[in-house]
């Protein structure tokens, strides 16, 4: 016990101090390059290991705002996956101004206020465009969510590949996951997979591998993308290729930040996040066939083959599918949300999507 206690001290320390070296390095470079009207941006991204990272995230902060602003914007970011930071720290730290800049997945803020769930429930879009009209519809409801939870600038909305479901043993219908437990990490994903009549379980991304070897869960949801880079074909060779969400992600500026920047300035940053929104919209549309093809047996542009046994929804799974949307995933959001809340979803996104949000009496 001593021991453990030890090892839980030094993790906390460990965090508590690299966000003191974060601090002290954006005071320390900002302090000496104010004189010449150079701005430095401290951004924190999502996984370092995910494409949007590598090809994203990291190069538009790292380089590019800095050469095309001619260096009177200069970014620096890191992902969260080497900062020890839990996904709902985030949005506070961006808040407090420890970082001026973060991209997140929706999971992050959700626990704050369920507003934040409403551009990707559950199993409601089933195409990237369908998505990306979503995500414009409610981007203004997101916009002031953000500026009231977290004195944040909502910048772009992304998303990430589609989120299936892979399990351990052969799923040939929704019917099949009765009984199972799926690992989820939002609670419109928990709605879906106890709407099939399965159990939906909260468990962390990087301990779905430990989880599904002790037998904690049967089935995941995560993205096509995701599944494949960390190799959960080892773990799960049987997919159920069910889009049942997006990972619909943000990008947020603190607006203390946003509002030291000059009119150029401003435009400037916008223009360029709007082109490299985007690229993330373009590139998230090719990645569900490279990674479903490289999840099973090919060919694959990644490296190896998975040889994981695909099942494709039959009509009748998409009827299921279609009535636990209306019959238990917005009526459980509503109920969560709230009636104005839902109100607002109805003429934004339910128009969009020609469906109702609306609590059971």
């Amino acid at each position: 016990m001593f021991a453990c206690g030890n090892t839980l001290m030094i993790k906390r320390f460990k965090r508590f101090f690299t966000l003191i070296s974060v601090c002290l390095m954006t005071w320390f470079i900002s302090h000496n390059l104010s004189a010449n009207d150079t701005l430095i941006f401290k951004a924190v991204g999502t996984w370092g290991y995910f494409t949007n990272y590598q090809k994203h995230e990291g190069p538009f902060w790292n380089q590019h705002i800095a050469e095309v602003s001619d260096r009177q914007i200069i970014g620096e970011i890191t992902p969260h996956s080497e900062l020890d930071l839990q996904g709902y720290e985030i949005m506070r730290l961006v808040k407090n101004g420890v970082f001026d800049f973060a991209f997140g997945m929706s999971g992050y803020v959700t626990p704050e206020s369920a507003i934040f769930e409403g551009g990707d429930l559950s199993s409601l879009a089933q195409n990237i465009s369908v998505l990306r009209r979503v995500s414009e519809a409610y981007f203004p409801t997101l916009e002031r969510a953000f500026a009231e939870k977290y004195n944040a600038k909502l910048m772009l909305l992304y998303p990430f590949p589609s989120q299936m479901i892979w399990c351990k043993q052969r799923i040939n219908n929704l019917g099949d996951l009765k009984g199972k437990r799926v690992r989820v990490y939002l609670e419109t994903l928990g709605d879906f997979i106890d709407g099939i009549g399965a159990v939906p379980v909260n468990v962390r991304f990087n301990d779905v591998p430990q989880a599904l070897q002790q037998d904690a869960i049967d089935c995941v949801i995560t993205g096509t993308m995701s599944a494949y880079t960390v190799g959960l074909h080892k773990y799960t060779p049987y997919g159920f290729t069910l889009r049942v969400g997006w990972g619909l992600s943000f990008g947020a500026m603190n607006l203390n930040k946003w509002h030291r920047l000059n009119d150029q300035q401003k435009q400037l940053l916008q223009q360029e996040i709007a082109i490299l929104n985007d690229n993330m919209w373009k590139e998230t549309a090719t990645e569900d066939a490279v990674a479903l093809a490289c999840l099973s047996n090919g060919p694959c542009e990644l490296g190896s083959n998975g040889g994981m046994t695909l099942v494709k929804p039959s009509a009748q799974d998409l009827l299921i599918r279609d009535r636990v949307a209306k019959e238990v995933i917005l009526p459980r959001w509503a109920e969560r949300c709230g009636p104005e809340c839902a109100a607002n979803w109805n003429r934004t996104v339910g128009k969009v999507l020609d469906l109702t949000a609306q609590a059971l009496p």
